[in-house]
């Protein structure tokens, strides 16, 4: 459905340091700035581009939007949380656990990333 999502960022740097870490946890190669200054991450296909903003105005974060990312275990949530908190994120909502839905259990993490960004981590649990 998607050919790529791009977030805005007011430090490239600092977003490269997030994302290096948390999106490791994945199994992602680090980024490399490309000649427009714009952070690439690729995984299994699809991919999450990191940019200054074109018109010039500062990055704001989407209010309402949320960017969830696929885990394959709660192990992986976990570890893509702490990656976050320690490199420039902030902790949201509930602590990282399950929660019961209507989709089944997921187990799920929240984040801000440093620019404000509201990303999620996603492990559908299996059926009991």
């Amino acid at each position: 459905m998607f050919s790529h999502i791009m977030l805005g960022s007011n430090d490239i740097a600092r977003s490269k340091k997030f994302y290096d870490a948390t999106l490791g946890v994945l199994g992602c190669e680090p980024a490399t700035p490309n000649a427009k200054g714009r952070l690439t991450y690729t995984h299994d296909g699809e991919r999450l581009v990191i940019t200054m903003p074109l018109d010039g105005q500062p990055a704001t974060a989407a209010n309402g939007g949320t960017i969830g990312f696929a885990m394959t275990r709660a192990e992986q949530v976990e570890a893509w949380h702490k990656a976050g908190v320690e490199n420039g994120g902030k902790a949201i909502e509930n602590p990282p656990g399950v929660r019961h839905t209507a989709m089944g259990d997921l187990y799920l993490a929240y984040l801000r990333d440093p620019d404000g960004n509201k990303l999620c981590a996603m492990y559908k649990m299996p059926s009991a």
